[in-house]
This record gives C-alpha cells, structure tokens and sequence, in this order.
C-alpha cells in the first residue's frame, strides 16, 4: 500500500515537473489551434473541456459518425482504462461498461451498476435494454473515477452522460440506412424543426436488424444464436415563450428481440462438478461453440423493452441565478435466460424474466456572482422491480424463483467554485445520500420466503483545483469521494440451508440475504490537457482510488440453485490514461488513447473482473479532395484490449482468465462536391477476431459468454435535409 502511494507520488511530482517545461513550451506558442473548442456538461455547467478538474473523454456527433459508432459498446474500445462487456442472463441488449476496475456484471433487480448512465441528465438505473441508440445524439461525455458529489450514488466507478441534441438547437435532418454482411439491416430517421418562433420539435426513429453467428440445432426456430433486431423512436418537443423559460417534453421508447447470445458451457474443466458425474463431457456440447445445442425451445429467444418520458424545465430567475427541474418516469422489462449446459438434456436451464419502474425528479439551482460560482439541488429516486427464474429441474424444489426490490433515495447536493485569480479556479462539493432498500426472495409460492430491508445513509465530498496554463493548456488537482449503497445477494440459494420444514413458508432471514456496508470510494488525481502545440490536443491523467466494503458478485452452484453471493472486498487502483489527436498535416489525423491500471485486491483469491492492465486505440484519418471537388475520408480503428479475468475469482487452473484481443475497424466516405448526402464503405471486426465477454467457474462447469461480435462489411448511405 505504502510502495503504492509512493509510485503515486513520484508520478505525480514527474508529472509536475514536466509542467513547467510545457508552460514554457506553450506559453511561447500562441498560434492559432486547428482543431474547435469542445463544451461539456460534465459538472452541470457548459464549460470548456479544459476547465473541468475530472477526467474525461467526449464523443462529438461528428466524430460517432466518423467512427462508426452505434453504441455504448462501441464508445468502450476507444476509452482508456474501460471495457464494455455484455453478460445479462445471455441477452444480446446488455451494456455492461467497467471504468478503471469498477463495473458490474449481474443485471438482477437487487445488483446495482458502478457506473452510471444519464441521458439528459436521467438516470438509467436497468441495464438490459438500455444500449442507447446514438442516432439523435450531441455528445457523449465519459467521466472516470468517482462522481458522488454531483452524479451521487452508482458512479464510483465513473459517469456515461448521453446528451441528445436539443428541439431548434440545429434545424434539419437526416436519413440513413446501412446493408451489411451478418444480416445487417439499419435504416434511421432524425430530424429537427422549428415549428413556430416559440415551439420546436424533433423526433428519431431507429430499426437495427443484425444476424446471428450460429444456428439453433436442436429447436425449430426462425432465430438465430445472437441475432438481433430493434425498433427504437424518440420525440421531444420545447416551448421557449421567452428567453428566461423553457419546457422540455421527451418520450422514448424500444422493443427488441433476438436470439439467444453465443455462449458454451465447458465440462471437462471442472472433473469434481455435478455435470461431470452425471456422464456428461464436452463432446456433449456443440462442436462449434457458437452453435448451441439446447432442447428448451424457450431458452432460445430473447426480448426486452423500454418506454419512458422525462420533462425539463429550466427558468432564469435573474441574470446571476437560474434553476432547473427534472423529472422522469421509466419502464423497463425482458425475457431471456440461460440453458447452462448447453446440452439437449433439460438438465440446467434457467429462464428469467424481469422488469423495473423508476421515477425520478431533481431540482437544480445554479448561479454566477462574479468570482463565485455553484451548482446545488435536491433528488429523489425510487425504483421497484422483481425478476422471475423459473428452475424447472436443478433446484432442490422446482419451479419459480422470485427476487424482488423496492428502494427509495434522497439526496442534497452542493458544489461552489471560486476564481481565486485569472489562472487559478478552486471548487468543493458535497453531497448528502439516503438510501432504503426493501428485498425479497420467494421460492415456489412461500415455500420459503425471505425478506429484508436495510438503509444507509452517506455524505461524498470533493475539493479541486483547476489552472490555466495559459488560454490552451491547463492543469488540474482533484479529491473525489464516491459512494454506493450496500446490495441483496441476488440468488440466495444458501436459503435451502436454513429452511424449517415444520414451517414451511416461515423462514428468518439467514446470514446468505442480507445486505453488505456501503460502499466508499477516494480518488485522488492529478491531471494535464490542453494544447501544447497548435496541432497537438491531449489529456492526462495520474489517480490512484481506494475503495472499501466493495462487493463482488460470486457464483456457485449448490444443492438448491445458482447460488451467487457478494463477495466483500477493499481495492485500490493505481493508474494512468493519455489521450490525443494529432494534426499531422491538412490532410492527416492521428487519435491516440492508452491505458493503464494496477489494481490490488485485499482478498487472495479474488481479482477485479473484466479489468485489462493495458487499454490502447489508435485512429488514423486520412481527408483528400478529388479531382472534381468531392471529399474521401479514410480512417482506421484499432483497439485493444489486456487479458483479464471473467469473474472475480482468480481460480487455481486459470479457467476463467480471458485472452487479450486486437479489434481493427475502418470507414471509407466519399462526398460529392456540394452535395447534401455522402456513402461510406465500412469494416467492422475486420479480422474476425472471436474473443469472450465472460467467463464463469461455478464449480460444477465452466460457463463461458462469447462475444457477439465478428467481421461485418457493409455500405452505408446517409441524406441530410434542411441544413
């Protein structure tokens, strides 16, 4: 711990040092920079991307079309020290996004991500359903390390802000639709009006059509294993009656469908496990691990949906003061689930279906009196859901296994900056959390029946230092305090060994159903960005996070069930992340980001899953003009990504260890001089690189999640109107 601080610190100090060379490198370069200023939201103020004492990468709309993006998969391969992964009961919609060692697998009413998503500010508190369609989207933001103070709970990992592109913000639209190998069928409407001097209006609306990459051989099915289709729409309408008030109304919505996500369950690997001794190998399974092999004809589709509204209203109270509320109210629901033993035999099956309500509402004040500045306000969160599994034979009683969870949060908030000189900002905030949980586990219809209800209550702070170098290069100091509250085991399964069957029905809740502590985080940082040459923009970033009373969800099979409990840990994490974009010439642009991550776990058997040490991007873009006055663009994605391990448990035959992988991408657009659409040629996957999402010992057998991507090769053809 000690040595580890030390590093830190002499980082740190390296990194200090070689400040004063750049302040003098870039105060003696005052040329004009190439490239636009980028605005964020980051700290719920619009400010330069160089102000913000947080590190931090934004996706422009320009640049999510440039590279291809479709979602927040995608964003994941070009972020340092982040990994994307999808787990979900096998379901092809999850997003599961790790940041600098936090994330989370499950997806159970009970389990609660480490990173948090907003979409204008909401939070999405479901992650299966919710793989945001990016086609009506401004920017997304990518916040690293915790964000208590202003974000709260569920960001002690860090913070995903989906920002949508304001009603009349930018009349005009577009239409695009793609065709693509692997089945690939995308077509996408956006447009965005002024309907009066007061009124405006846009709307979206998405089909994704993608094939899968095995067959079903045991079940007539017009499925595909890993197929995925999804309709999804968005309208949002704002009344602007004068310069001081403004409403914002938005209604969105998606319905998906697909095949059950590629996944293969290994035998021999586990000789001591119960597949095993019931005669069962690995020649058992599907020679091609992404074929699959199930008899259960509901074990191969999967669906989700998701449907909410969320109404903004922002009033200038004065020309210093300002406030703003946000309400939102949303549903979602899926089907899916897991045949493990990938075998005909009906010998472990598991579907599932769930679904959660959450409202939510903030009211927000901020104000500028000269050298002071803050943001404060009041939230409120509730979300109640269940999910169902239905374990037809491997549990000690068949039949319906039924999670539940009601929760309630409130939380105040305050952040104030002060302008202590031109170059100097200094800002601190805190944050006051209430968190009450209600859960419960029912196994056919009371048979046993445990409940729980548990509260917490949490105060986050941060203080920060912001520098101005000069007007493009800044350097910034940050303490930031994060917070999550504790969670319910979400197969408690460890049920069967308290059950008194004299009373049936009449259970106390045993050790296995209760909730952990909450869980704290504090990060300290140190960063640099800016532009130390008019051709040069780069971050940088040095942290080092001590988490404490972190759970880590670890799964086993037993007599009963899938049983998975929160293994308790503290972490630390020392790191460091680089980003760049170099103009290298008119013609020539090079993107770079590098990560890396040294994360120590005080538990000896356990490991912080889905964390790569080394996370690297490289994006070159290459622009010519042609003869006739059309623009072809060329660019390239490489990413990569370190083994890691696929569960918690670093497990003595290094079963769940996960190979590093190399995923390159391109896009070749061509632009017709003054034309108002352009065409582009795409690779995706190009090398067809197969690789896992997860990996899973549950002692009986090794599950294993495979990822759901391959080479796609398409054409994509988008018209833009109105501009």
């Amino acid at each position: 711990m000690y040595t580890r601080k030390l590093l830190l610190t002499v980082a740190s100090f390296s990194m200090l040092g070689s400040l004063t060379c750049n302040i003098a490198l870039a105060q003696s370069n005052q040329e004009a920079t190439v490239f636009e200023e980028v605005i964020v939201t980051a700290t719920k103020r619009a400010l330069s991307i160089y102000d913000v004492p947080v590190a931090i990468s934004a996706f422009t709309a320009d640049t999510i079309e440039k590279q291809g993006i479709r979602d927040l998969t995608d964003i994941g391969k070009f972020v340092p020290n982040m990994n994307v992964t999808g787990f979900s009961a096998g379901h092809t919609s999850s997003t599961n996004p790790f940041i600098r060692g936090i994330g989370l697998q499950d997806h159970l009413i009970t389990t609660d991500p480490g990173v948090g998503v907003y979409v204008d500010g909401v939070y999405l508190g479901r992650q299966v359903g919710q793989n945001w369609s990016l086609a009506n989207i401004e920017r997304v933001e990518v916040l690293r390390g915790p964000q208590g103070t202003l974000y709260g709970r569920n960001s002690i990992g860090g913070a995903i802000n989906i920002i949508t592109t304001q009603p009349g913000a930018k009349e005009g639209g577009r239409v695009s639709a793609t065709i693509g190998s692997r089945g690939r069928v995308n077509a996408e409407l956006y447009g965005n009006f002024n309907l009066s001097e007061t009124v405006a209006v846009s709307a979206t609306a998405a089909y994704t059509k993608r094939g899968g990459l095995g067959e079903f051989l045991n079940v007539n099915t017009d499925l595909e294993v890993g197929e995925n289709r999804d309709f999804a729409g968005r309208v949002a309408v704002k009344w602007q009656p004068n310069d001081d008030f403004s409403l914002l109304i938005a209604v969105d919505g998606n319905d998906g469908k697909g095949g059950l996500r590629p996944y293969t369950t290994l035998i021999d690997e586990v000789p001591n496990g119960a597949a095993y001794a019931a005669g069962f190998r690995n020649s058992d399974v599907s020679a091609d691990p992404y074929d699959n092999n199930t008899g259960q004809a509901d074990q191969t589709e999967v669906t989700n949906e998701a449907r909410g509204i969320a109404i903004t209203a922002n009033y200038a109270i004065n020309d210093e003061l300002s406030a703003k509320l946000i309400f939102s109210d949303r549903h979602s629901e899926y089907e899916a689930g897991l045949d493990d033993d990938s075998l005909i035999e009906n010998f472990l099956t598991f579907p599932e279906v769930g679904e959660a309500d959450q409202t939510s509402v903030e009211l927000q004040f901020s104000g500028d009196y000269g050298s002071w500045d803050f943001v404060a306000g009041l939230y409120y969160f509730t979300e109640d859901g269940f999910g169902r599994q239905d374990n037809t034979v491997f549990t000690f009683f068949p039949g319906n296994d039924n999670l539940t969870q009601d929760m309630e949060s409130k939380a105040i908030y305050g952040n104030v900056g002060f302008q202590v000189n031109d170059r100097l900002r200094l800002s601190g905030g805190l944050r006051f959390t209430d968190d009450e949980k209600q859960a419960g586990f029912n196994i056919n219809d009371s048979l046993v029946d445990a409940m729980a209800e548990r509260d917490w209550s949490e105060t986050s702070w941060e203080i920060a230092a912001n520098y101005e170098i000069n007007e493009n290069m800044s350097a910034y100091g940050t303490i930031q305090n994060g917070y999550q509250s504790g969670q319910f085991p979400p197969r408690p399964f460890c049920l069967f060994g308290f059950i008194d069957f004299s009373f049936p029905g009449n259970v106390s809740t045993p050790n296995c159903f209760e909730a952990n502590e909450n869980v704290t985080a504090i990060n300290y940082e140190v960063g640099l960005k800016g532009e130390p040459f008019p051709n040069l923009r780069m971050s940088l970033a040095v942290f080092f996070t001590d988490y404490s009373d972190l759970p880590y969800q670890v799964s086993t099979t037993t007599g009963g069930g899938f049983d998975t409990r929160n293994l308790i840990v503290d972490q630390e994490s020392l790191g460091f992340e680089w980003e760049s974009s170099w103009r290298v010439s008119d013609n020539f642009l090079l993107h770079t980001s590098v990560g890396l991550i040294d994360v120590d776990v005080d538990d000896p058997i356990a490991v912080a899953p889905l964390t790569p040490d080394l996370t690297v991007s490289i994006s070159p873009e290459f622009t010519t003009t042609l003869g006739n006055g059309a623009e072809l663009r060329l660019r390239a994605d490489w990413s990569y990504r370190d083994d890691m391990f696929g569960e918690p448990t670093a497990d003595p035959g290094r079963f769940t260890a996960i190979d590093s992988r190399d995923l390159l991408n391109f896009n070749v657009t061509y632009t017709p001089a003054n034309a108002n659409w352009d065409v582009s040629v795409y690779g995706t996957n190009v090398t067809d690189e197969r690789y896992d999402n997860a990996r899973l010992n549950t002692g009986d057998y090794l599950l294993v999640i495979l990822s759901n991507d391959a080479s796609e090769f398409g054409v994509r053809v988008t018209s833009y109107f109105g501009q």
